[in-house]
């Protein structure tokens, strides 16, 4: 198993930050190796949502089916399997000062003869969680951005 952990500070209050991470098909934005992710079915983010993702790792494109497993204000786990891996991305939040702290672990477990490339590819996702620490917090950014009032010029 392979297991990364990033902590990140964002600048918008945590309602809002969790809201936007809930929408795993938001992962296209933030994630590095996510080429698409689109939800499967319909309904906003809750418990049991599902969504196709593929993604790229190593030149090579790997699809998996991700579910919401666990939603609640201050905590978001996404479990995706296909037939060679399991992958979970966890995520805790915490409320500093209108502010939010999240903590986000990856963690990929290999099953089959994929096992035993596990200690080669633990350098890749050490790699990938650091892209993660730097994509993460400016799609936030972008997507909670509130647009400047008044939209003209001074008369």
């Amino acid at each position: 198993m392979i297991e990364v952990e990033r902590v990140m500070t964002l600048d918008h209050p945590l309602p809002d930050v969790v809201g936007f991470l809930a929408d795993f098909a938001n992962a296209e934005l933030w994630d590095p190796g996510t080429i698409t992710c689109d939800r499967i079915g319909a309904g906003g983010p809750a418990v049991g949502a599902e969504w196709h993702n593929v993604s790229e790792f190593w030149g090579r494109r790997t699809e998996l089916r991700y579910r919401l497993d666990r939603c609640d204000a201050d905590h978001l786990t996404f479990v995706g399997h296909n037939k060679t891996a399991t992958s979970t991305d966890d995520m805790r939040f915490e409320e500093r000062d209108g502010r939010t702290l999240l903590t986000y672990r990856a963690r990929v477990e290999f099953r089959g003869v994929a096992r035993l490339a596990t200690p080669l590819l633990k350098r890749e996702f050490d790699r990938l969680g650091d892209e993660v620490c730097e994509r993460l917090p400016q799609a936030v950014d972008r997507a909670l951005r509130v647009p400047p009032s008044g939209g003209g010029h001074p008369q």
